[in-house]
């Protein structure tokens, strides 16, 4: 999987599609930017995830 911050930069990159698509009225390039936005969050979001588990089990002593 790529790195965390590879991720932080795509979205913000759909971020600045999206208001691209928006100036020139583009909607096709809009949807395109919303799916990899969706993309790039959903992975951040799995970050997340381990972040919490990793301190959950740092917390209680679990191994794993």
């Amino acid at each position: 999987m790529e790195s965390r911050g590879r991720f932080v930069f795509r979205k913000m990159a759909a971020q600045l599609k999206q208001e691209a698509a928006l100036l020139t009225g583009d909607r096709l390039m809009a949807a395109e930017a919303r799916t990899e936005e969706a993309e790039a969050s959903l992975c951040l979001t799995w970050y997340e995830i381990m972040d919490t588990i990793r301190d959950i089990r740092l917390l209680y002593g679990v191994g794993g």
